[in-house]
């Protein structure tokens, strides 16, 4: 067995092959020199103190070794064969394969403007991104983020609790638009205002302002003109889909499979960050960037590789931390006709929970745990929730989640 990527669902594929029975030989491919380590502290708290490597890797050369996956770290696939079933290495060598785990996870998209290529404008991605970025922002006062997704904010909030003066710049017209319902967008808003964040939004970036090579400040879409010593680029990730379109594997914005992690060759499975999931021919394509996503398709890919069928089809999750304050999602907001506030919202600890038709299909949480594991249950079993429960602050939630699964409410 082979697999390509040594991220998270890399090494999750290599371990869940072992644990589903495989004996033979598995070779972990890992285009970085570093064994397999978790990325999202690296726009979080790992950025807030020297960035200490152990405390975020996974798995040690020793401990991957003593599983019996052979770990190359620092070598490219550059090629799939699928007929001759063999991937090509950029040192010209080959190894073949019985099965294929892809697990190629995606670049940061770099700013689409003049002057975006520039070599000193920060991305987060890698633990070697991250020690450019410590470095460069000791030396910054000024730090002009682009960006209000979950990694723009998480590293807006790094960045002012180490004192710098952070613009933020995002092209919507609300922050988090395309993660959370307006509700959690307003929340997160005024806690970033409140910690001295200036925000713009509803404004584009029409250029990278240079001087001597070097980036110095942006040029907004109404003509300003803004300074900064740092410059950030947090404006998503592009699915590394490469070898995969190259073998003639169908791709679109990741590659295509399904609910086993599988695409349309029987030898060849995906997963993480790289992927698009087609749940049902008639539903639009998902695709999920998240730990959970990354693990779950390993374990689901790894299965299918075996002959067997473990479908990856619990609620997705996710957490953010910003500031001292951590959201948990589970599910989705997106299409929601109600949205319920559970807590309170000035301490904060309270989570807004989405309902369509009287149907539970998401929940945000802000400092409030015990309410996503609720709804993470809820939403697993299909157990019967009302918005009327969710409101009445002596409604059990806990006890409900325990409890087998009831009738769902009529959509």
């Amino acid at each position: 067995m082979v697999v390509v990527g040594a991220g998270q669902g890399g090494i999750q594929a290599a371990e869940s092959l072992r644990a589903e029975g495989w004996e033979g030989e598995i070779v972990l491919f890992g285009d970085e020199p570093h064994p397999p380590y978790h990325r999202p502290p690296l726009s979080k708290e790992a950025l807030l103190e020297t960035i200490d490597f152990s405390s975020i890797q996974l798995r040690g050369p020793d401990e991957i070794a003593a599983k019996g996956i052979d770990f190359r770290p620092g070598v490219h696939v550059v090629k799939i064969d699928r007929d001759h079933r063999i991937v090509e290495l950029d040192d010209g060598g080959i190894q073949p394969y019985e099965g294929l785990v892809i697990a190629t996870c995606g670049q940061n998209r770099r700013l689409p403007i003049p002057g975006g290529d520039l070599p000193d404008i920060s991305s987060l991605r890698s633990i070697d991104d991250a020690y450019k970025f410590a470095e460069a922002l000791g030396k910054a006062q000024t730090v002009l983020v682009v960006g209000a997704g979950f990694v723009g904010l998480e590293i807006a909030a790094v960045c002012r609790m180490c004192d710098k003066d952070v613009t933020v710049i995002e092209r919507e017209e609300r922050v988090l638009a395309r993660a959370v319902a307006p509700v959690m967008s307003d929340f997160y808003a005024d806690l970033h205002r409140e910690r001295g964040v200036v925000l713009e939004l509803g404004t584009s970036v029409t250029e990278v302002l240079a001087k001597d090579g070097r980036a110095v400040g942006l040029r907004l879409g109404d003509g300003r003109e803004v300074a900064a010593d740092l410059i950030v680029a947090g404006i998503g990730l592009v699915p590394d889909d490469k070898l995969a379109r190259e073998a003639g594997l169908p791709c679109d914005r990741g590659i295509i499979v399904d609910e086993c992690a599988r695409t349309v060759d029987p030898n060849v499975v995906a997963v993480g960050d790289c992927t698009a999931t087609a749940h049902a021919p008639d539903q639009p394509l998902h695709r999920l960037e998240s730990v959970q996503n990354a693990v779950e398709q390993a374990k689901a890919g790894a299965a299918a590789l075996m002959g067997r069928e473990k479908p990856f089809v619990a609620a997705p999750w996710f957490w953010s931390d910003q500031y001292d304050v951590k959201l948990r999602s589970v599910g989705r907001s997106a299409g929601h006709d109600r949205v319920v506030i559970r807590g309170d919202q000035s301490k904060p600890r309270f989570s807004a929970f989405y309902f369509v038709e009287g149907r539970l299909i998401g929940a945000d949480s802000v400092n409030a745990v015990q309410d996503h594991t609720a709804a993470r249950r809820i939403l697993d079993e299909g157990i019967a929730l009302t918005p009327e429960e969710v409101a009445d602050p002596k409604f059990d939630l806990g006890k409900r989640s325990r409890e087998k699964k009831q009738a769902a409410v009529p959509a």
